[in-house]
C-alpha cells in the first residue's frame, strides 16, 4: 500500500482512483463497510481503492488542550488499511492551511485538481471544510461540478445501535474489550515502543515488556488476557495498564507478560492485543502476595487464549481474519 502526505504530489497511476474519506478512528465495522464499498467501486471501475484520513485527528488539532483518546495512531491505522487491500492511503497533514480551506475549495483543490478522484465514498455523518460547512449532501452537489461522483454509505450497527468510535472508547474505559472488539470486528490492539522499567516483575519473577501509554489514553486499569505481536511473531501473555499501586502510584504503564518469549525487545515496536479483562487494579500487602496473585492471573489469561486458539470470534469478520495467527 502506498501512502501519500501531499495532494499536489500525487503519481499518475494513482490519479483517477476511488476515495473513502473519513477519520476513521478505530476502522471498526462502520468504518470498513464504507472502506470495502470503495474497494468493491474501485474494483468495478480498474482504478485504484484508497482511502483519506487527516493527521493530526482534526480533534487534537482544534482542541490540543484537551485529551483525547485515540484509538488508533496513525501507523497502525496504516496497517489496517493495508490488511484491508486498500492501495494507497492519503494521510494529509492537518494545520492552518488545510483547516481554511472551505468546502469548495477543498474539493476543486485536493480531490479534484490534486488527487483527480472519480468516485468518492462516505458515511452519512462526513462533514469537511472551514467551519464543517459542508456535509455529504454538498459533497454530492460539488462532485458532480467537478467531474466525480459520490456514495453515501449508509449507518452499519446491530441491535444494540449504530457503530461508532465513541461507543468502543465508553467500552474500553469500562474494561469491557470483547465488547469494544465485536464493534471494531478485530481484537483492539495498543501499539508502542518497549521502554525500561523498574524491573519489578523481572524480581516478582515476571518481567514484562513496558510501555508508555499517549495522553489521552481511557483504557480501564487492570489484569488483561492478552496477545503480543512482536518482530518474532505472536505470543500470549498477561497485560497490566495502571499505575503499579503496590508500590505507589505513579504514572500509568501498560506492561505485558509474555508466556512463551525470552529475549529483549528494549526499543523494539509491538502491538497488545487485548482479550479479555480479568480483574481492576488493586494494591496488595507485600510482593509475595502479589506474586500470587499474578500466577493466578496468567492461568486465567492462559485458559482464555487456550479456548481462542479453537474458537476465536474475530474470524467472523473481514479484518478479524486479517489479523489472526
Amino acid at each position: 500500500m502506498r501512502v501519500l502526505t501531499d495532494h499536489a504530489d500525487c503519481p499518475s497511476e494513482l490519479k483517477g482512483s476511488v476515495l473513502a474519506i473519513g477519520n476513521f478512528d478505530g476502522v471498526h465495522r462502520g468504518h470498513q463497510a464504507v472502506l470495502a464499498t470503495a474497494i468493491a467501486q474501485a474494483g468495478s471501475r480498474g482504478a485504484p481503492s484508497g482511502v483519506m484520513v487527516f493527521e493530526p485527528h482534526p480533534r487534537q488539532y482544534f482542541k490540543p488542550d484537551a485529551p483525547f483518546f485515540r484509538l488508533t495512531p496513525s501507523a497502525l491505522k496504516q496497517r489496517l488499511f493495508a490488511a484491508l487491500g486498500l492501495d494507497v492511503t492519503v494521510e494529509l497533514p492537518f494545520g492552518p492551511a488545510l483547516a481554511r480551506l472551505t468546502a469548495e475549495e477543498f474539493v476543486r483543490d485536493v480531490l479534484a485538481g490534486g488527487l483527480g478522484v472519480t468516485h468518492v465514498v462516505t458515511g452519512a455523518d462526513f462533514h469537511f471544510g472551514k467551519g464543517r460547512e459542508g456535509n455529504p449532501s454538498r459533497l454530492a452537489e460539488l462532485g458532480r461540478a467537478h467531474g466525480f461522483t459520490t456514495e453515501i454509505v449508509v449507518p452499519v450497527g446491530d441491535p444494540g445501535g449504530v457503530f461508532s468510535s465513541s461507543e468502543i472508547r465508553d467500552h474500553l474505559r469500562l474494561g469491557e474489550v470483547r465488547e469494544a472488539a465485536n464493534v471494531l470486528g478485530y481484537w483492539w490492539r495498543v501499539p508502542g515502543i518497549v521502554s525500561g522499567g523498574d524491573r519489578r516483575g523481572h524480581g516478582l519473577g515476571f518481567p514484562t515488556a513496558n510501555i508508555v501509554p499517549p495522553r489521552g489514553f481511557g483504557l480501564a486499569h487492570g489484569i488483561y488476557a492478552a496477545r503480543a505481536v512482536t518482530s518474532a511473531g505472536r505470543h500470549a501473555g498477561a497485560a497490566y495498564h495502571g499505575t503499579r499501586s503496590t508500590f505507589g502510584a505513579g504514572e500509568p504503564r501498560m506492561e505485558v507478560f509474555l508466556f512463551d518469549f525470552t529475549g529483549d525487545l528494549y526499543g523494539q515496536e509491538i502491538e497488545i492485543e487485548l482479550v479479555e479483562f480479568l480483574r481492576g487494579d488493586r494494591a496488595f500487602d507485600s510482593g509475595d502476595a502479589l506474586k500470587s496473585q499474578m500466577q493466578a492471573d496468567c492461568e486465567a489469561a492462559k485458559d482464555v487464549l487456550a479456548h481462542l486458539e479453537h474458537d476465536d470470534p474475530m474470524r467472523a469478520f473481514p479484518l478479524g481474519r486479517a489479523l489472526a495467527p
